[in-house]
């Protein structure tokens, strides 16, 4: 199974993570039981899904620690992706 894989430590509700692809795949954000299910080839959850449209943004539904993985279903081919997290963060007055 080939896949990207990316530990996106703690992060949450306030962080976008901004996941730009050569082409479409899947990309899927997962706690770490679920990413666990996924590497063991076991039912498991995710966020996300297949995407078309690159960049795309997604934010974790609570706090926590992360992982973000990108793969083409068993399908052929590979990607390529570039991941990176954007914080919303309060602006100084």
């Amino acid at each position: 199974m080939d896949y990207l894989h990316r530990d996106l430590g703690v992060i949450g509700p306030e962080t976008t993570v901004e996941v730009t692809l050569d082409h479409p795949a899947n990309v899927q954000l997962l706690d770490p039981n679920n990413f666990l299910a996924y590497e063991n080839r076991s039912a498991y959850r995710y966020q996300g899904g297949h995407v078309t449209v690159s960049p795309f943004r997604i934010r974790p539904p609570h706090p926590g620690r992360w992982h973000l993985v990108i793969d083409l279903g068993g399908g052929p081919g590979a990607v390529r992706a570039s991941v990176r997290t954007l914080s919303d963060s309060p602006v100084p007055s």
